[in-house]
């Protein structure tokens, strides 16, 4: 499943990244790629599911104010329609599984810009995005900071637009996580943030694909949060 993308995910993102994309708003490697391993996974057990011929069941009556997929029953109305276009771009293309990559994503990839590992970032993100944090980690470092972040939990992770342009699928999850980020001077004083608060955080991500490559891995293309 494309789902089993984001190529190693490393982690990171987060406070700094109000700084860099406002207020908080495909390589290989031996890193972790939950998308992948889960893939495997499921293509195994999947050998041991007798399917109907079109592989789905059939098709049951829906209210005509609910979403005609049930596997979209938890995602919101604008992005139905967007993830039955990438869906039929790609066939392979699951929500369930992409969202649960993209959990795993969100956490590689905060942990990897709080510990400044551009390199581990490189390959999960799209040019622009790369350049704005990148930029970001070496301005903290520049300036002899550091920038502890413990993520405390991920609260919801949904589906909250799609689309397909051409051949790029444009995936956007809503994160609210909480978190506990304290940026610290070279003295070990504490310049910004609060060790004993945790912070509920929204985050909006996109996700992009090119769904006729033989990639699997998305990329990071945009990202916006807010308190």
């Amino acid at each position: 499943m494309d789902i089993l993308f984001f190529a190693a995910i490393a982690a990171f993102l987060v406070l700094r990244l109000r700084s860099v994309l406002g207020k908080r708003t495909g390589h290989q490697s031996n890193d972790f790629d939950p998308f992948r391993d889960r893939q495997g996974a499921e293509k195994a057990a999947d050998e041991k599911i007798v399917r109907l011929p079109d592989g789905r069941r059939p098709a049951e009556p829906q209210p005509a104010d609910q979403p005609e997929d049930t596997a979209l029953a938890g995602t919101e109305r604008p992005a139905v329609k967007g993830v039955a276009a990438v869906r039929a771009a790609d066939p392979a293309f699951d929500e369930a599984g992409f969202l649960q990559g993209a959990r795993a994503a969100f956490e590689m990839i905060v942990t990897a810009f709080a510990q400044g590992d551009a390199k581990a970032l490189r390959p999960l993100l799209a040019d622009e995005v790369y350049k704005d944090f990148s930029g970001a980690i070496d301005e903290r470092q520049a300036r002899k900071e550091t920038l502890d972040t413990t993520l405390v939990g991920i609260e919801k992770a949904e589906l909250a637009e799609a689309e397909l342009q051409g051949r790029t699928a444009f995936v956007t999850v809503r994160f609210v996580s909480q978190q506990v980020n304290v940026t610290r001077d070279a003295e070990d004083r504490i310049v910004d943030g609060d060790a004993n608060e945790v912070e509920t955080i929204t985050d909006l991500w996109t996700f992009a694909r090119n769904v006729k490559s033989r990639d699997p891995n998305w990329k990071l293309v945009a990202t916006q949060s807010s308190q």
